[in-house]
């Protein structure tokens, strides 16, 4: 029989399984149809019982309709590629006796409750991906079934143990891994159940205890492995895990809407993705500061900074307070109402809940004042004057409640910031951020972790103050920041149980302080690869990021060598790039090759609109998926005119931060030397702009001797 005739024979061999699976999941969604519908007849019959009987059964109803509903949901999510895997294994020594597995998104089972499908997560399934030549497992042939809809497409075969094959068993393909790897990227990042490989494996299915963390350099599956690590915990442990919820973070929002169908594709939709401009409920920062007011913002500097800010007088409060008793006034200078206001701070309190202690502290300085005057009474003048109106006015003009945008508004004043800043930072930098505070674009990524922390330090305003609260959700709006959504969490921010950080080499410290509220008590998955850090200090970062995750019982690392999105080719330029700040070592192994290189072509300044449009054409001619245009941030902007003819949606433009952790099938690289003097690490943000290509890379310079040697 031909090579052609034995892969078309073996396809429809598991077409006819593939036909009983599906059939019978069609019965499974009948029936949970059915249960939906005699729950909501349950809800009806409850009306003419008794309350006790009509509350069981509505509690009987939210159960079963509850249950029908995640049955459904969980089939129509998987219904693509649903059975995607198949293991034939043996327990003799001659193979002679096969038993066979079949591996897919969901486990399900006929009437008789006999197996039709293993759910990838499932301890029975480990060995489809860490079955190995070397170790079989005993698995005799591991089998990738690729699927369109509900058809069988393809097969690929791998043979772990050749000398227990069986007499008659086909092997064909040549592995899915590689196969996989040259099909066309979309806009959405694919699961890939059906190619996990043994080291990605092993990271997935580690335990859900302490901090696991995944590191590696580009293109060896970081981020899908945590995504999957997700999935499978879940699925172990949804009890923990689901019920405060698991966060993924990612380094923006293009990332979060990259990643954003991987966890529905696998039955989960519960699960919570933001970007780090949305970690703060209300806030959706996009925009990102010049690396150098970057550098200055996520500092643990800026704690310093905005702890002394609020301990000083808010701009227009009253610096007198006159108030009449007795015929006679009492006076608190500007002197005096610093040092009421020192002491309110001594106490440790939040500012937005010290207000009470503040109006006691004025009461008392005024005591200060009448004491020893004939008549006067302590007892009686706090009393008189607490209840006074005018007494009231001032206490409310003196000691507002504030937001914490309006804290960084004030810092547009030169010599407010400098105040608080004392020593902690120069006047060039108090320059820069005062202009950026300045800017009417709203806040940035790197405010949102200073409002975070401005948020905790001023501490919740008192519930009544509910008139300010409007008025704080229309700064908060003037802002850019979106205050019309109620927050998930209004008061408590460390609930959840599990929380994914990727591109977390890129966190600063104050975003570390950020995300670490988030999870006092969770088990993390800390996904990133030093080598491609944009963060210029990271040692203050790493000591940040200790103190956020805090003490653990448990950490684990997993390091991913094995590139698979980059070919050779394109990686070899790469590695050049950023020879000089990593090591052998933490660079992984290209292991696909299509014998194409990277073009770097040469041009002069004039010319170099027209080439961009040139290359871009060219490879959306060359590819059948996306093609990326990166190039620095302060050339976005000419790059999408000079872009603005070609109308096709497979073309995106983006800088060097917003292509952290996406891949396209092609790349336009324009001005390379741009990306390295705009950075605070040098090389590295370049080394992420060259790695984001899996099949084709077009370099544009305006330098003749780049790469240099």
């Amino acid at each position: 029989m031909s090579h052609t005739s034995v892969r078309q024979a073996e396809i429809a061999a598991e077409q006819a399984h593939v036909d009983v699976v599906y059939a019978r999941v069609e019965e499974m969604r009948v029936e949970a149809r059915d249960m939906r519908r005699r729950g909501d007849q349950l809800a009806h019959g409850a009306r003419n019982e008794a309350i006790f009987e009509q509350a069981a059964m509505l509690f009987e109803r939210d159960v079963m309709v509850r249950h029908a509903n995640q049955i459904l949901r969980s089939l129509d999510s998987e219904h693509e590629g649903l059975v995607f895997g198949r293991l034939d294994t043996t327990t003799d020594g001659d193979g002679s006796d096969t038993e066979t597995m079949y591996v897919g998104r969901l486990g399900i089972r006929d009437v008789n409750f006999d197996n039709l499908v293993t759910d990838w997560r499932a301890p029975a399934a480990a060995a489809f991906y860490q079955a190995t030549a070397e170790e079989p497992m005993n698995v005799v042939r591991r089998r990738v079934i690729r699927s369109t809809g509900q058809s069988v497409v393809d097969i690929d075969d791998d043979l772990l143990a050749p000398e227990k094959r069986p007499a008659g068993m086909a092997v064909v393909g040549e592995g899915a891994l590689m196969a996989s790897l040259t099909r066309a990227r979309g806009d959405r990042m694919r699961d890939i159940v059906a190619t996990i490989q043994k080291e990605q494996d092993e990271a997935i299915r580690a335990p859900w205890r302490g901090i696991t963390e995944i590191t590696g350099g580009p293109g060896t599956g970081k981020t899908a492995v945590a995504l999957h690590r997700v999935a499978y915990l879940l699925y172990r442990d949804r009890r923990r895990m689901g019920g405060s919820g698991v966060l993924v973070i990612g380094p923006s929002p293009a990332f979060t809407s990259y990643i954003s169908r991987v966890l529905p594709s696998m039955g989960e939709d519960t699960v919570e993705l933001r970007s780090l401009g949305e970690v703060l409920d209300g806030a959706r920062a996009t925009g990102n500061d010049a690396p150098e007011v970057n550098r200055i913002k996520g500092s643990l500097r800026m704690r310093r900074v905005l702890k002394r800010a609020l301990r000083e007088a808010p701009p227009d409060a009253p610096e007198e307070l006159r108030i009449t008793y007795r015929g006679e006034v009492l006076k608190l200078d500007a002197r005096e109402l610093a040092r009421v206001r020192r002491s309110v701070h001594g106490a440790g309190r939040p500012p937005n809940q010290s207000r009470v202690d503040a109006a006691e502290a004025l009461l008392e300085a005024l005591w200060r004042q009448a004491d020893g005057r004939p008549g006067v009474d302590r007892a009686e003048l706090v009393t008189d004057l607490g209840e006074r109106i005018d007494f009231h006015r001032f206490v409310v003009v003196w000691w507002p409640i504030v937001s914490a945008a309006e804290v960084l508004v004030w810092f547009t004043d030169r010599a407010r910031l400098a105040a608080a800043a004392g020593r902690a930072l120069s006047a060039a930098e108090i320059e820069l951020l005062a202009s950026s505070w300045e800017s009417t674009t709203g806040p940035t990524v790197a405010d949102v972790a200073l409002l975070d922390e401005l948020r905790v330090l001023l501490g919740q305003p008192p519930k009544r103050h509910r008139r300010r609260a409007a008025a704080q959700a229309a700064e908060l709006r003037s802002w850019g920041m979106d205050s019309s959504s109620a927050p998930r969490r209004t008061e408590h921010y460390d609930e959840y149980s599990h929380i994914v950080v990727d591109e977390a080499q890129d966190l600063s410290p104050m975003q570390w302080r950020m995300v670490g509220r988030r999870g006092r008590y969770a088990s993390w998955t800390i996904v990133g690869d030093p080598v491609q850090s944009s963060w210029p200090d990271p040692t203050e970062a790493a000591s940040a990021r200790s103190t956020a995750l805090g003490p653990r019982s448990a950490h684990r690392r997993f390091t991913l060598a094995t590139n698979y999105r980059n070919s050779a080719e394109i990686f070899a330029l790469a590695a050049h790039v950023v020879g000089d700040v990593a090591t052998a070592d933490q660079l992984p192994t290209a292991v696909r090759s299509t014998g194409v290189k990277p073009s770097i072509r040469a041009l002069s300044a004039e010319e170099l609109p027209a080439a961009v449009r040139t290359a871009a054409r060219e490879l959306l001619s060359d590819v059948d998926g996306t093609v990326g245009v990166i190039t620095s941030t302060g050339r976005v902007a000419s790059v999408r005119a000079a872009l603005s003819e070609v109308d096709d949606p497979r073309l995106a433009v983006v800088d060097g931060l917003e292509a952290k952790g996406l891949e396209y099938d092609a790349v336009v690289l324009v001005e390379p030397n741009e990306l390295i003097t705009e950075s605070t690490t040098g090389p590295r943000t370049l080394y992420v702009a060259l790695t984001r290509a899996t099949q084709r890379l077009t370099v544009l310079t305006t330098d003749p001797s780049w790469p240099g040697s």
